[in-house]
């Protein structure tokens, strides 16, 4: 009997599987990679040898929108799988494409945060505190742009080969790497930006 899109066969489980927990190590070896830079950060972010510190670059309307705007784009791709799982394509598509908007939002400001630091003067070689925050910010913001890029290729996969059982596979490991994103970006919120206005 020939096999269909939807059945899988124990093969293609174990691989699954295999896939899936290596991912996982994956994610928990950036972890630690994040770790060690949030723990840099708190170590010098008050080496600022008279330069600018977290106050001076804290602006609460800003960092507030670019985090709904991270947080959102995790709610979409939540729904995006949701929709994938029920093999709704046009759904998919439209919940990956927002998740892309989101995303690319957020990354454009912080770009834009980035860039004015850089107009003041304010470039990693001015401080041990500036340069651990662009070290951790910028981290993650190209951690985002690889998920940019990832969710393109997905895009383009479920457009041409519809949802698949690998498809759908590639897709979740996708969602896993965007959550985790999301998380680190409160972690981010928190220790980089409120702690360090307080």
């Amino acid at each position: 009997m020939r096999k269909t899109n939807h059945e899988l066969t124990q093969h293609e489980i174990e691989s699954n599987d295999k896939v899936h927990f290596g991912f996982w190590v994956y994610l928990m070896t950036d972890l630690l990679m994040f770790a060690a830079l949030f723990a840099t950060f708190s170590v010098l972010r008050n080496n600022t040898f008279g330069g600018i510190s977290m106050k001076d670059i804290f602006d609460g309307p800003f960092v507030l929108t670019e985090t709904m705007l991270l947080l959102t784009s995790s709610f979409t791709s939540g729904l995006a799988m949701l929709y994938a799982l029920g093999k709704n394509k046009k759904m998919t598509l439209i919940f990956l494409a927002l998740t892309f908007l989101l995303g690319a939002g957020f990354l454009g400001m912080e770009l834009n945060e980035f860039a004015k630091l850089f107009a003041e003067g304010n470039t990693p070689q001015r401080s041990a505190f500036l340069s651990s925050f662009f070290t951790l910010v910028g981290t993650h913001g190209l951690h985002i742009t690889a998920g940019l890029l990832w969710l393109t290729v997905c895009m383009a996969l479920v457009r041409s080969r519809g949802l698949t059982n690998n498809v759908i596979s590639k897709l979740t490991r996708f969602s896993m790497f965007w959550h985790f994103l999301d998380i680190v970006w409160i972690f981010i919120f928190t220790i980089v930006y409120l702690m360090g206005h307080a």
